[in-house]
């Protein structure tokens, strides 16, 4: 049971990444990240209201943290993905599974042979998955975006499962609570973020429906994930959940027919192996 939900919280996490990917052509970073968290909330606001939460703990804390993290690294990974090849900028943005696999050591857990493969193989499928020139589509700008993309998505992954284990509702209930507060700060106390999203009222009511889904498929991923880490450990759950670039590389290759070359495709694949490795 552990294995299937945080393997499904991949699926979801890629699908709708991909899609956020999409959407992230069109309109500005803030819009998308904020319209999909916007919607996100009200969804597990309504979860909450049914099920109810817990009394007031830690959990509040650790959902406050995750959604710090959160539109920071949802604002550089829709970016990169805007920018770059998705196929490429998935993979890279999974390395945030170094973050759990590390907290796992600092708490007593020891780093085994494979692990340590693991790293070396992501580490170096981090620099072939680049090119031959070490840049992507973008003037190099997808790289450094989506290694800073895993890094939040790690600190939210450990998070999150800190909190998950007293309340996973009320744990991303105030994650996205906190996202759409940072979001919205932001956009009203930087100028240059408010001019971004001006004229896009037409073109945001539109993409409405797809917001929503990427909302939703967000927070049913960190819900699922949730619950399964509350049964798993933090390694096995935290790699489990990181290989959603699978689903976005596969929409990227049969939707869009992006096309990489053989020294990409061995650093998306060395990437991804290290990833399961870290796991293991």
């Amino acid at each position: 049971m552990v294995v299937a939900l945080a393997l499904l919280s991949s699926l979801l996490w890629g699908t709708g990444d991909f899609v956020a990917g999409r959407l992230s052509r069109r309109l500005p970073v803030l819009l998308v990240v904020g319209g999909s968290q916007a919607c996100a909330l009200v969804a597990v606001t309504v979860l909450a209201a049914v099920t109810g939460v817990a009394s007031p703990g830690r959990w509040l804390l650790w959902g406050a943290a995750a959604g710090v993290v959160g539109p920071i690294a949802l604002g550089c990974f829709y970016r990169a993905l805007a920018v770059g090849r998705m196929s490429v900028v998935a993979p890279l943005a999974s390395l945030g599974v170094v973050l759990p696999v590390a907290v796992g050591l600092a708490q007593g857990d020891a780093l085994t042979a494979a692990q340590a493969v693991g790293i070396g193989a992501a580490a170096v499928g981090v620099v072939a998955a680049g090119g031959p020139d070490g840049r992507l589509a973008g003037g190099g700008r997808a790289v450094p975006l989506a290694l800073v993309a895993a890094a939040g998505f790690g600190a939210a992954l450990v998070f999150l499962r800190a909190g998950s284990s007293t309340d996973v509702v009320g744990t991303v209930l105030v994650q996205r609570w906190v996202n759409v507060l940072l979001v919205s700060v932001a956009t009203a106390a930087v100028p240059a973020l408010r001019r971004s999203v001006r004229g896009t009222g037409r073109a945001s009511t539109a993409a409405l429906p797809r917001l929503a889904v990427v909302g939703l498929l967000d927070v049913g991923a960190n819900l699922l994930f949730g619950v399964a880490s509350r049964h798993g450990t933090t390694s096995l759950v935290g790699v489990l959940g990181s290989v959603y670039p699978v689903a976005t590389i596969a929409l990227a290759a049969v939707l869009l027919r992006e096309r990489l070359r053989a020294v990409q495709w061995l650093g998306v694949a060395g990437t991804l192996c290290g990833v399961v490795l870290l796991g293991s």
